[in-house]
């Protein structure tokens, strides 16, 4: 609308104007070079507009012959790119969907029609890779690193290159170099950091990941730094306690339900006196995890304290989490050393149906002390060879008896208190060949924050047995998806439906 009232108000001042001249007519007279000319002013007016539109035409035909040879030249230039687009576009659509002979050919077409782009570059690195031709790809990817513009795409090349043939030496020299030049890459700050971990730099690993704070969301990065503060104070704890001090209680701060930085922070508290400072962090920690750490950091709390002391604070600390597993756990064993035998027994008495490992060889030692009775002490320990596993520190398929900050494959904050093979579903469980055909099998999951008892297992469902006169149902048999070393087998799992007092020793070796 703008523009209309616009263009009728511009052509209104033209007519006027016209409409002026014309009613007020007027003579022009030119003498030059003897020559006389004598016209009106709107002959003259309408004499200089076509002289105008005359030249204006000439030097356009002029110009465009001029131009001729660089106009052509950048149709022609801009036909190239055109193809060669469409060449790229082509090869990276081959590439995904792992046509090898499209891809070469299209890569071929945009290596003669733009050699020097980018896309080019990276289309050629692709089909190189999806050909195994991995010389042809780390020389593609060290022409990109070598310019400026794919420099960032040119080391991530060769970081994964040399991921795949196992150079970690130089894996590494590339991420730092990506990082250095670019600091904003994820990929490269993460992977520096994870170098820097597997070699024990603690302070680099910290400084770097201080760089990266500006890219991480605030509770990963208090989490990953009260992780690596805790790597550091258990690095130097033997030979500088004041600094392991220092970082074990920053860590809490940051992250106070970290149960290795409470179980540090708690033990050089106590020794250094601070027990009500100690007692809090050890006590809040075991409220979101119970840990068998903080239990023994709580019981040797104070230096030279007597067993029924020891004992106290134990039964204090597991009713914080009553029903858990590890407060059962550390109780029966400070009672044990308190002799408190009773207490003991109470305690374990919830899980003797399925014991775990742990519990067994509660069980084995609390019949040696209690009644010095080594016949049962064996029967708990062979039970204690086919019992469910305990919860240790896992992560990636290993376990570790201690916890670790970094993984084996270089992942921080990776390891994790549960059972092993929790949350693992096997797609060929292991089921005894001589027993009939049964409901569908199920994995029973375990939630990380559950008090879990036995490892995850496969159930299976049997059909009913008639015994004697009356038809009653098996409980269903626990077979583990991974069977231990010392396991003989899921026929040692099965048991009666009702409780069978356990052979004695000699009975149970002999069969």
């Amino acid at each position: 609308m703008i523009r209309i009232v616009s263009f009728l108000i511009v052509v209104g001042a033209l007519a006027l104007g016209v409409a002026w001249l014309a009613d007020r007519p007027g003579d022009v007279l030119v003498t030059w070079q003897g020559l006389r000319i004598e016209t009106s002013l709107m002959v003259l007016g309408g004499a200089v507009l076509i002289a105008m539109a005359v030249i204006a035409l000439i030097w356009s035909v002029l110009r465009a012959i001029v131009r001729s040879p660089l106009m052509l030249k950048r149709r022609l230039h801009r036909r190239r790119g055109e193809r060669a687009y469409e060449a790229i576009s082509r090869g990276l659509v081959a590439i995904g969907a792992g046509d090898l002979a499209a891809a070469r050919k299209h890569t071929a077409d945009a290596k003669r029609l733009a050699p020097a782009e980018p896309l080019a570059l990276l289309l050629s690195a692709q089909a190189a890779q999806l050909g195994g031709d991995r010389g042809a790809a780390d020389n593609v990817f060290r022409d990109m690193a070598g310019r400026a513009d794919t420099k960032a795409l040119g080391l991530r090349g060769l970081f994964i290159e040399a991921q795949r043939r196992g150079d970690h030496a130089g894996a590494h020299a590339f991420a730092d170099e990506a990082a250095r030049d670019n600091p904003s890459l994820g990929w490269a700050g993460k992977a520096v950091l994870e170098f820097r971990c597997r070699s024990g730099n603690w302070a680099g690993a910290l400084a770097l990941l201080e760089g990266q704070k500006p890219a991480l969301d605030k509770e990963t990065y208090r989490r990953q730094r009260a992780v690596l503060l805790t790597a550091r104070a258990l690095a130097i704890e033997d030979t500088d306690r004041d600094s392991a001090k220092a970082y074990a209680l920053e860590a809490v701060k940051l992250a106070p339900t970290l149960v290795p930085a409470a179980a540090l922070a708690g033990r050089v508290l106590a020794e250094g006196g601070e027990l009500r400072k100690a007692s809090r962090v050890v006590n809040k920690a075991w409220q979101a995890q119970p840990h068998p750490d903080l239990a023994d950091v709580l019981a040797n709390l104070r230096f030279g304290d007597a067993a029924r002391d020891r004992l106290k604070r134990i039964e204090a600390l597991a009713k914080k989490v009553p029903g858990h597993i590890e407060g059962a756990l550390a109780m029966a064993r400070a009672a044990l050393d308190a002799r408190e035998f009773a207490k003991a027994r109470a305690a374990l008495a919830p899980y003797l149906v399925a014991p775990t490992k742990r519990i067994a060889l509660l069980m084995a030692e609390l019949e040696r002390a209690e009644h010095n009775d080594e016949g049962r002490a064996r029967e708990w320990i062979a039970r204690a060879l086919n019992a469910a596993s305990d919860p240790t520190w896992t992560t990636e398929g290993h376990t570790s008896h201690r916890w670790l900050p970094v993984s084996p494959g270089g992942r921080i904050d990776a390891f994790e208190w549960r059972v092993p093979l929790t949350g693992i579903v096997s797609a060929a469980p292991v089921i005894e060949a001589a027993q009939p055909a049964a409901a569908p099998i199920e994995i029973a999951p375990q939630s990380k924050d559950q008090n879990a008892e036995v490892a995850p297992a496969v159930t299976e469902t049997l059909p009913s047995r008639r015994r004697g006169e009356q038809s009653q149902s098996k409980p269903a048999p626990v077979i583990p998806l991974v069977h231990a070393p010392d396991d003989p087998g899921p026929e040692a799992l099965e048991e009666s439906e009702e409780p069978v007092e356990p052979e004695s020793g000699w009975r149970k070796i002999l069969g």
